[in-house]
């Protein structure tokens, strides 16, 4: 089939290649003419793994990349809006790029098209959309449905290739038609539902997994209250089958692009419903108080922060990839900044995007040097490359032997054997 695809972020561009490399024809859509041109010449604006190579597969041969929108959309048969929606002051999802996104498209419709919305979008959006264009499209066929991506960053490229579902939310057969069609190599579970109750899955879903990180965070302050481990606690109950393991790690809290933003507008929805999603706010709650706690813990192990120096390893919101959006690991580094630390970073892929958040952090070529001197060293981001160190040549380089490990990346027993001072999260 032919694809455009409007918008070459995360999702957007992983959404592109990977069509691509699934035999379709696809142009991607940038107004960035610099992005355009690296990404013509196979160069990631984003790191992700195995993107790299789809670009290198499918470039010249099935992707392509454009600034112009409506040559893209005219030789589309389907068109995919992957534009942002940050989020407004009160929480909500501003739509200002989708809606700019749609007058735009609705010009080029010429002939029987699918417009997706790929992007999280509020309940109703893809009721929007299809108003915006239907008033300016000059009565030509189409039909927008509702497709969330289930992406995470740094697996994104294998999650697209192996979704747990694919969520269709369309009211017409004929466009659930074309992306039955369109996804059938993938060989996945399809769902196809009314456009709203698509909307509501991706938010829905976020917003449960976001619970189970602020529910094993919550339990993990209990667990060092009572002298019991976070890491066996979860262990047990995620052999049940009605729970499952993941998102039972405790931590520093949740961040990224996603979960934070779709919890915000969930509880927004909710108000504008008339209901108060009191258990969403308290997980957000959670979240909040995880960041300030490590901040204690490091005052605890050190006492005054000002003029000490942490060593900080990650700054990015999770391992995997160079996004720092909403990252626990940079607000904690900022809350210590503000204490008075001497916070030396070093991360292996986010310390670009961290340095133009925080001007002021200073940056180290590896851990080690970051740890050089440190009273106290932070992992933050579960890297793993932080598992594997040197811990002997770290301990010899610290001017403190201090580890708190917000990831509970290492084993306590070893470092301590080390003659580390360690604290986990929950240990």
């Amino acid at each position: 089939m032919k694809i455009a695809v409007i918008g070459m972020g995360y999702v957007g561009l992983v959404t592109g290649a990977c069509l691509a490399d699934m035999g379709h024809s696809v142009t991607g859509v940038e107004k960035d003419e610099g992005k355009v041109e690296l990404l013509s010449r196979g160069e990631p604006t984003i790191y992700e793994v195995g993107l790299p190579e789809l670009l290198e597969r499918n470039l010249d041969r099935s992707l392509t990349f454009t600034t112009d929108l409506q040559e893209a959309v005219r030789g589309a048969e389907i068109v995919f809006i992957t534009v942002g929606t940050p989020q407004s002051e009160d929480g909500s999802a501003d739509m200002t790029y989708v809606t700019r996104a749609a007058e735009e498209i609705a010009p080029a419709v010429t002939g029987y098209k699918v417009i997706v919305n790929k992007s999280t979008m509020p309940v109703g959006s893809t009721r929007l959309v299809e108003r915006i264009i239907r008033e300016r499209a000059g009565g030509e066929e189409f039909d927008v449905v509702s497709n969330p991506e289930f992406l995470r960053e740094g697996t994104a490229v294998r999650d697209f290739m192996h979704p747990d579902r694919i969520v269709i939310g369309t009211d017409s057969q004929r466009a659930a038609g074309v992306m039955t069609e369109l996804y059938r190599p993938l060989n996945a579970p399809l769902l196809i539902t009314d456009p709203a109750s698509a909307e509501m899955i991706k938010y829905a879903s976020n917003a449960f997994l976001a619970t189970k990180v602020s529910f094993i965070n919550a339990i993990a302050n209990i667990c060092e209250a009572v002298n019991a481990d976070v890491k066996e606690v979860a262990l047990g109950m995620g052999y049940d089958r009605r729970i499952g393991f993941e998102f039972l790690r405790s931590g520093p809290g949740f961040g990224g692009s996603c979960f934070p933003k779709d919890c915000r507008a969930l509880i927004e929805i909710a108000r504008r419903s008339g209901y108060n999603f009191y258990l969403l706010e308290g997980v957000m709650q959670v979240n909040r108080e995880q960041m300030e706690l490590m901040v204690r813990k490091a005052e605890g192990m050190l006492g005054d922060l000002k003029g000490r120096r942490i060593a900080a390893w990650g700054l990015a919101f999770k391992a995997g990839t160079d996004d720092i959006r909403e990252s626990p690991a940079v607000e904690i580094v900022r809350m210590l900044m503000e204490r008075g630390a001497e916070v030396v970073a070093y991360d292996p892929r986010a310390m670009g995007n961290a340095r133009r958040a925080l001007p002021l952090l200073e940056c180290a070529d590896n851990p080690l040097e970051a740890a050089r001197g440190a009273d106290l060293l932070m992992i933050l981001t579960d890297w793993e490359e932080f598992k594997f160190a040197d811990f002997r040549a770290v301990g010899e380089a610290m001017r403190e032997k201090k580890i708190l490990d917000t990831r509970n990346c290492l084993e306590p027993i070893s470092v301590r054997r080390l003659g580390f001072d360690y604290q986990g999260v929950g240990r």
